[in-house]
């Protein structure tokens, strides 16, 4: 199926959750990164209940820190 990931088209897997995508896509820390599907941020106990849907518009957000 076809969604968009961080603003580029991406052909995935059917029937795949929030968490699976990750995995999917390879993504590292994982547990650093927030998702947001079309337009909402997810709780992270709702990657593994989330199935993404053809259309829908994913974005990885990674948070950093630092400064002085």
């Amino acid at each position: 199926m076809k969604i968009t990931i961080n603003g580029d088209a991406t052909e995935v897997s059917d029937g795949l959750t929030v968490a699976g995508l990750l995995v999917e896509r390879k993504v590292k820390m994982p547990e650093m990164v927030s998702v947001e599907v079309n337009g909402e941020i997810l709780k992270r106990e709702d990657f593994s209940a989330t199935t993404i849907n053809d259309g829908d518009a994913v974005e990885f957000l990674y948070f950093m820190g630092g400064g002085a």
